[in-house]
């Protein structure tokens, strides 16, 4: 395991052709990723306020939702996340500052 590696202990699953445990919540967390983006579009482009709002609560809903399945997915070891160095957060904040600057001008 990597050293900047930010994760639980991994909660095994039966491997094979037939779905599992892992297979099930990670297209679901996939799909309400994708339905998250679309809603967000959607609230973007609502022609009146009342189809906004509709919108946004449906919105708030799966946020919450993709929030609580990333968790539990975090939780099984399923989900694991990097550890950024702060060399690699800099020289990124340096591209994009001078990517931002080039598009001011």
């Amino acid at each position: 395991m990597n050293n900047n590696t930010i994760s639980n202990p991994k909660v095994e699953v039966v491997e094979g052709l037939a779905l599992n445990e892992k297979d099930y919540v990670t297209c679901l967390l996939t799909t309400l990723k994708d339905m998250v983006k679309n809603y967000c579009i959607a609230m973007t482009e609502a022609s009146n306020k009342f189809l906004y709002e509709t919108y946004r609560d449906t919105f708030l809903k799966l946020m919450s939702l993709q929030r609580e399945v990333y968790d539990v997915m975090f939780q099984k070891g399923w989900y694991q996340l990097e550890e950024a160095q702060k060399t690699k957060i800099s020289t990124k904040f340096q591209t994009l500052l001078q990517e931002y600057k080039t598009l001011s001008q």
